[in-house]
């Protein structure tokens, strides 16, 4: 058991030691995502054509992946996948800002039936604290029938503030975890 106990040690030493990347990361990423926010337009258009290139890149793969499979007969399926992907993914590329319309709506759905699964799932199980649950649900439905009932223009700039806010929140949580293993003490292993 000591001997787990010093690889812990020796592990936590490790992680404390690297308090100052974990700070510079969470910065960074406080930063782009400002950035982001700022400049949610681009960042949305950027996010889409990134995501196209994607799909269009891995519809390639799968086509060659259809070739590969033609002797135990899956060829059909990945041929399938990998016209969906690729010109799914050609789409985007060609077209970013019908594009982000339509991630837009998808978002604005899932918003609306996350946020109503939670206050109806909240509402029967009345956990403690159920009704912050309820109130996030009601949010989520909020932004969700928001958006939809302003998807055309929305779509220009919600994504981007998504994205710019997504990273900032996980820059504070690094620089929240690079403050608190900064202040962890020194871990001394016994000896056995």
């Amino acid at each position: 058991m000591s001997n787990l106990s010093s690889i812990l040690a020796s592990g936590i030493d490790e992680v404390r030691r690297s308090w100052l990347w974990f700070f510079a990361c969470g910065i960074a990423l406080v930063v782009l995502g400002a950035a982001c926010i700022v400049k949610s337009q681009t960042a949305t258009t950027f996010s889409i054509l990134v995501l196209g290139w994607v799909l269009a890149i891995s519809g390639v793969v799968w086509l060659i992946g259809s070739f590969l499979t033609l002797s135990w007969g899956g060829f059909f399926v990945y041929l399938l996948n990998a016209i969906v992907r690729g010109v799914t993914g050609y789409l985007l590329v060609s077209h970013p800002s019908a594009g982000a319309e339509g991630v837009t709506m998808v978002l604005a759905s899932l918003f609306i039936v996350g946020g109503l699964f939670r206050i109806v799932g909240a509402s029967a199980i009345q956990f403690p604290r159920w009704g912050w649950t309820v109130f996030a649900g009601l949010v989520s439905v909020g932004l969700g029938i928001y958006l939809l009932a302003n998807w055309s223009t929305t779509s220009t700039y919600f994504i981007g503030i998504a994205i710019g806010t997504d990273l900032i929140l996980d820059g504070a949580s690094l620089l929240g975890f690079a403050g608190a293993i900064h202040s962890l003490p020194a871990a001394h292993p016994r000896a056995a």
